[in-house]
């Protein structure tokens, strides 16, 4: 059976979706038994989701959003997710 090191290890690829079957059958077991596993993928999870829904940054010198209103959308998309 995994230990917790191996599963932060597989956490990205298992929420990405692109494990194979039997190491997701393994993470599964795991999580099943471990509740620090599950919040941390649980975690993960927020953030990549938020990620996912932020605009994608522009290049220096195109107008646009800055990093800066970038960076705070995302930390209110971030926030928003948690409640």
């Amino acid at each position: 059976m995994l230990n917790c090191k191996e599963i932060t290890q597989r956490a990205s690829d298992f929420l990405d979706g692109t494990l194979p079957w039997r190491d997701r059958l393994e993470v599964r077991l795991h999580l099943m038994m471990c509740r620090f596993c599950r919040e941390y993928l649980r975690q993960m999870n927020l953030v990549v989701r938020t990620l996912r829904r932020l605009p994608a940054r522009k290049a220096a010198g195109v107008k646009g959003d800055s990093p800066v209103e970038v960076d705070e959308k995302l930390l209110e998309l971030f926030r928003a997710g948690r409640s």
